[in-house]
């Protein structure tokens, strides 16, 4: 089975798959002085569709093995992630015109807790991995309502085509 390192989040590595923003420690400027202050637009999501409105959603997630074995894109709008209460492990593969994951491209982050991460539409990407000592992990899920069901393609991957993560 062909295996995947896992990198550090930085700006260089990811900037061909989105943006994020260490949301605990913000590193902008603040509206207000202590004790009150407001870190204003630290990072934005494309919502495309003028009748949708942003949705909400947690996807909860439990050790597992580190194998890509399923991945996704959407089309039509970028998905943003914060992972709330653990580190993550995300995978990410280039954006295709032909809706087949380039599984030789496949590249895993490390998401630190309190990072929200912006995934760029049609990028390649699935559940988080629970990484570090917890066993399981809440991501907030931030997507146009409906994108489950209207712009998600979901491709399983054959055994021969999955990816481990090396530890």
């Amino acid at each position: 089975m062909p295996s995947v390192k896992i990198e550090e989040l930085t700006v260089e590595a990811f900037k061909p798959f989105g943006t994020f923003v260490n949301m605990l420690n913000p590193d902008t400027e603040a509206i207000g002085d202590k004790p009150v202050q407001f870190f204003r637009d630290m990072s934005q999501l494309a919502i495309h569709h003028p009748r949708s409105m942003p949705s909400f959603s947690i996807c909860r997630v439990e050790k597992r093995p580190l194998v890509v074995n399923v991945t996704e894109m959407h089309s039509w709008c970028a998905e943003g992630n914060l992972a709330l209460d653990a580190d993550a492990l995300f995978h990410v593969a280039p954006a295709t015109p032909n809706g087949a994951c380039p599984k030789d491209r496949i590249r895993v982050f490390r998401q630190p807790k309190g990072t929200f991460v912006t995934i760029n539409a049609g990028v390649w990407h699935h559940a988080p991995y629970v990484w570090g000592g917890a066993d399981y992990l809440n991501m907030l899920v931030v997507l146009p309502e409906r994108t489950y069901a209207n712009d998600c393609v979901v491709v399983s991957l054959n055994k021969d085509e999955q990816v481990a993560i090396e530890e």
